[in-house]
């Protein structure tokens, strides 16, 4: 059966988070359908990037290694890519949702017409019967996700074409280590059989990337603030616990459509994945929306108006009360046990 695909970011011999993450769901797919996991990295400075990989379960990473692929330009990436893909015809190819992952999947996706679904936040393997057609496939391809605003999670398949192709959001996944000690095939990809000349008919004169100042993702303890909070002003005290704590501040879609909060705090299916140590809702309804971008965090306490608010099911504490007075209790207390 054929493999199981992962294209890896890299920027400057350095491979992406969300790649890594995709490696560890890919190797658990792999090992549902008995087949191969197989890693694509398209960039420069790659010697010994492999070694990041192997341990992740890639049993063969492909590496295109050249000066003019990085950084990354949309037809050079996507011929390398689209041809590798015609000759290995995988059954599965999972990419990123990142800048460059929903630039390229798109354009990969219509050259081989094989379809693709973005933004998934969970993959498995399962059958489909067609009643109508009298049909049943075997070992395709759940590719899971939020639809209609959040209202419903849908499973989407694609029976009759290949490869079934998925971007994932960085954090969506959980980064584990298979084996430390593994180690695959390595291949070198010629990057010449696949370029055309007019594929560097862009060049890039120069390239600033301002690094962002929220680290979501890397904070052990967050603070969130939603609708509830009930102003801009009130989220100073999100931020006084934040301190306290040594967390960062985050928020849900609605604190931040009503100018609560900047667009780079929001968690959620359309911000970022988290999993602190600590999590702490203040004013969350906890809508399907805001919980996949919290809901795998160690600990979660949930403070709110409302006994009967969708977050107090996954919370693991609940505090009843208003964000106001409850907040600045907390902070007083902790500062009491923290000296």
């Amino acid at each position: 059966m054929n493999s199981v695909f992962v294209y890896c970011e890299s920027d400057n011999g350095i491979v992406a988070e969300v790649s890594l993450e995709l490696l560890t769901k890919g190797r658990k797919l792999a090992n549902g359908l008995n087949c191969k996991l197989e890693a694509v990295v398209i960039g420069t400075k790659l010697n010994g990037c492999e070694n990041d990989l192997f341990p992740y379960g890639a049993d063969v990473v492909h590496v295109a290694d050249d000066p003019r692929l990085d950084p990354y330009q949309t037809l050079p990436h996507a011929s390398i890519f689209t041809g590798l893909m015609r000759e290995k015809k995988p059954q599965i190819v999972l990419i990123g949702a990142t800048s460059t992952g929903r630039d390229l999947g798109p354009r990969v996706s219509s050259a081989l017409h094989s379809g693709l679904t973005a933004d998934c936040t969970s993959l498995e393997i399962g059958d489909h019967e067609d009643k109508k057609e009298g049909k049943t496939y075997k070992d395709l391809l759940y590719q899971i996700r939020p639809a209609f605003g959040g209202n419903i999670i849908a499973t989407i398949i694609n029976p009759d074409h290949r490869p079934q192709m998925a971007t994932v959001r960085e954090g969506v996944m959980k980064k584990e280590i298979t084996d430390p000690d593994y180690r695959g095939e390595l291949k070198k990809i010629e990057v010449d059989r696949y370029l055309q000349p007019e594929d560097f008919a862009v060049q890039i004169i120069d390239r600033h990337i301002e690094k962002s100042r929220i680290n979501l993702k890397g904070a052990p303890v967050i603070v969130a603030g939603g609708y509830g909070v009930g102003s801009k002003e009130n989220f100073d005290l999100l931020f006084e616990l934040a301190e306290t704590l040594g967390g960062e501040v985050g928020a849900s879609r609605a604190a931040v459509d009503a100018g609560f909060a900047v667009h780079e705090r929001q968690i959620g299916q359309t911000g970022v994945t988290v999993r602190p140590k600590l999590y702490i809702a203040c004013g969350i309804s906890g809508q399907i929306q805001h919980r996949a971008g919290m809901e795998e965090s160690a600990q979660i306490i949930s403070v709110n108006t409302d006994p009967e608010a969708p977050i107090n099911a996954i919370a693991d504490y609940v505090i009843i009360g208003d964000v106001a007075d409850v907040i600045p209790k907390m902070i007083r207390h902790y500062r009491k046990n923290t000296k």
